[in-house]
């Protein structure tokens, strides 16, 4: 065996039991699994560690350590990426980079190990009509705003594309999540306008290109046109951008006017600190730019409240539940009761037994804060339908009879065998 230098960060294994003096190519053995992936230019492998899965990806010393570099420096900054765990050196391989004139490099071999976003759709399921029509648009929608938060940022992507990404339920959304970031840029400075542009370009091209190869080989429904859906993303990205940058302009005192604006930021999970205003000279009216200091805080809210994980808009839409819950307890009790007590008097009341009555055997179908949002979004079309609340058990009961049992198994989607693609002139072979 050659000798290894790992990095792993503490919490995760130590990989050390894989085989490391082989290619991925060939690797064999009980902890390979399979789930859904996009395209990669780089060979790639999941394995399992007590139900938790990890993507290997072979890649050069370089590459990985720059790419373990920029995943951990997005995810404190809190943007949705996948969590990278370690990198793996001096594995007594080489790559072996195929050209037209035969062999062109033959750089060191290494990986980058990365924890596999449980739950998350790549967008392939998405638009070859196996999930619901609308989550087609609820996918642009997630990829601009993932695009805005990187540039918010200072992060220069340089491949954003479909297979770079993937897609987790959020409440009746998606939240795209970066998977890809070695060809990225992470600067403290706002992207200037034209690197964005550049990045748009590059992100429209991607995604009509990848629309474009699945219409090639029939897998893309007729009612999908890849010219129009890349011209979408942009538009949908240039106009979020234009509400969370351009300059309005209010009749002094208009309150109501920036209130609106914050409620719309708001709602996209944005948070504004401040806004920047200028008096015209006939102080009539107010020029006002905001400046967005956080984005996910339902998601921190709710974890700090409850200890609960989740994504933006599920987290808005259980703290929507806890207020509804202290208006209950209030009641109950005569009068006001501390934010703290309402959170842990509902997870334990509300939250708790109704994803505890879940059987074990529909437990891959969802994650549980997306289970909970959709037994709420049942209950309240219950009540709808009956003209009284049916009440939440009443609504578990009836999710997991006639709801839940018919969702797809999202934890473990696996690709078709013909989806899992390896470009060719790439492939490794041992010193």
């Amino acid at each position: 065996m050659s000798t290894l230098e790992i990095i792993a960060r503490a919490g995760h294994p130590d990989f050390l039991d894989l085989d490391w003096d082989s290619p991925l190519r060939s690797w064999t053995g009980g902890r390979l699994v399979d789930v859904a992936r996009g395209v990669s230019r780089h060979v790639v492998r999941f394995v399992n560690y007590d139900s938790v899965v990890y993507a290997v990806k072979e890649t050069t010393p370089e590459m990985a350590n720059g790419e373990y570099a920029l995943l951990r420096g997005l995810a404190d900054r809190g943007l949705p990426v996948v969590e990278a765990v370690g990198v793996v050196l001096s594995r007594g391989l080489r790559l072996t980079v195929a050209d037209d004139d035969g062999v062109a490099d033959a750089p060191p071999a290494a990986a980058l190990i990365t924890k596999h976003l449980s739950f998350s759709m790549p967008y392939r399921y998405l638009f070859q009509g196996r999930g619901e029509p609308n989550l087609r648009n609820q996918l642009l929608d997630a990829l601009s705003v993932l695009l805005v938060r990187l540039h918010l940022e200072g992060f220069f992507w340089g491949d954003c594309s479909l297979s770079n990404a993937l897609f987790r339920r959020d409440a009746g959304a998606l939240t795209a999540y970066l998977v890809d970031a070695e060809t990225g840029v992470l600067d403290d400075h706002r992207l200037s306008a034209g690197q964005r542009n550049h990045d748009l370009n590059i992100a429209t091209e991607n995604v009509g290109g990848e629309l474009l190869d699945l219409a090639a080989g029939g897998r893309l429904p007729e009612d999908v046109d890849p010219e129009a859906i890349s011209e979408e993303l942009l538009f949908r990205y240039e106009r979020l951008w234009a509400e969370l940058n351009e300059e309005e302009i209010v009749e002094n005192g208009d309150r109501h006017q920036l209130d609106a604006r914050t409620r719309r930021l708001n709602t996209l999970g944005f948070d504004i600190g401040e806004y920047r205003m200028r008096t015209s000279a006939d102080g009539r009216t107010v020029s006002v730019v905001p400046r967005v200091v956080e984005v996910g805080h339902h998601r921190r809210r709710l974890a700090q409240l409850t200890g609960i994980e989740a994504d933006e808009n599920q987290a808005r839409r259980m703290l929507n539940s806890i207020e509804g819950h202290r208006s209950d307890l209030e009641f109950v009790r005569g009068g006001l009761v501390p934010d703290a007590l309402v959170a842990y008097d509902w997870l334990n009341t509300i939250y708790a037994p109704a994803v505890a009555a879940i059987p074990d055997d529909l437990r891959t179908r969802l994650p549980d804060a997306e289970a909970f949002h959709q037994i709420l979004e049942h209950r309240w079309y219950l009540s709808e339908g009956a003209g009284v609340d049916v009440g939440l058990e009443a609504a578990v009961q009836a999710y997991l009879a006639d709801i839940l049992p018919f969702a797809p198994v999202e934890e473990s989607i696996l690709p078709d065998p013909d989806e899992v693609v390896i470009e060719p002139g790439v492939d490794e072979v041992s010193l």
